[in-house]
């Protein structure tokens, strides 16, 4: 750091605030905002300043520790078989609040995921895991299950429930298709279909209503068959023409292949019965 001590107060601290921009702006291609409304006190840029130059060193040192050691090396944590049911959930939030107080949280995406098993996963998996060494006041470290440990189940469900049906029936255009293979698809009675061929389909549909009125989206059960998961719902719509209402209503599917190379599950089928595309 510059010596300012030259300057005193403020003008100390803003001329120290402008040669760490400079540094930044020149070695990590930052940017800041001209000054104006909402500028920040001297006092307050100067601490974020430094706290951002001192993230960055410490991302470029690459230093990783295990969880196990980033925690205390904790010692007290009974082994999951030997807590009995009635206390896990006590149990859980003791080693949810240890990890708490190192900057470290552990969520799950999924509701299937017990808090048994997240107690288990944390002693037994968790702690030997690699993590970023980074201390920054205020920084949360989080993990989530899912990613250790997708419930295809779970997502499949919310992908084909959400990000498929829901997209196709609501009033506005398709566009957002990350759940999508990119061709092959098959909808209803059109096949094979690129994506954009899917796009400009279910848009014409849209576009022949003034209007629709999504009134229900259910899910009846996702079955997995290796690489085939199979999801199955319930739905109504309400469509206007000019003044004309109509209800959409039927069963729908939705068919997923699994990419083993990705581990990822992609959109192939979707059958909307009810609907003429």
């Amino acid at each position: 750091m510059e010596d300012f001590d030259y300057l005193e107060g403020d003008e100390k601290l803003k001329a120290e605030n402008e040669f760490m921009k400079m540094k930044l702006m020149l070695e990590k291609d930052a940017s800041f905002g001209v000054g104006g409304e909402g500028v920040l006190p001297a006092e307050t840029e100067n601490e974020f300043l430094r706290n951002i130059i001192e993230l960055e060193k410490q991302f470029e040192e690459h230093k990783t520790i295990k969880v196990f050691d980033k925690i205390g090396r904790p010692a007290h944590f009974k082994p999951v078989a030997e807590i009995p049911d009635e206390e896990i959930d006590n149990a859980w939030d003791d080693l949810s609040d240890h990890l708490d107080k190192y900057g470290i949280s552990l969520d799950a995406c999924s509701p299937n995921i017990s808090k048994r098993e997240l107690y288990r996963f944390t002693l037994e998996e968790l702690f030997d895991y690699e993590m970023g060494d980074m201390n920054f006041p205020g920084m949360i470290h989080g993990f989530i299950y899912d990613e250790f440990h997708p419930d295809p189940v779970y997502d499949n469900t919310r992908a084909a429930t959400d990000d498929c049906i829901n997209y196709i029936l609501q009033q506005e255009p398709l566009e957002w298709t990350h759940h999508f293979s990119d061709d092959g698809l098959r909808l209803n009675g059109h096949y094979p279909l690129s994506i954009d061929e899917l796009k400009n389909i279910v848009n014409r549909f849209k576009e022949a209503y003034k209007s629709l009125e999504i009134n229900e989206i259910s899910t009846g059960n996702c079955i997995i068959d290796d690489k085939v998961s199979t999801v199955t719902g319930k739905y109504a719509v309400t469509a206007t023409i000019d003044t004309d209402k109509h209800l959409l209503s039927g069963t729908w599917k939705v068919i997923f292949l699994l990419d083993e190379e990705l581990g990822y599950w992609y959109i192939t089928t979707i059958q909307i019965n009810g609907i003429n595309f």
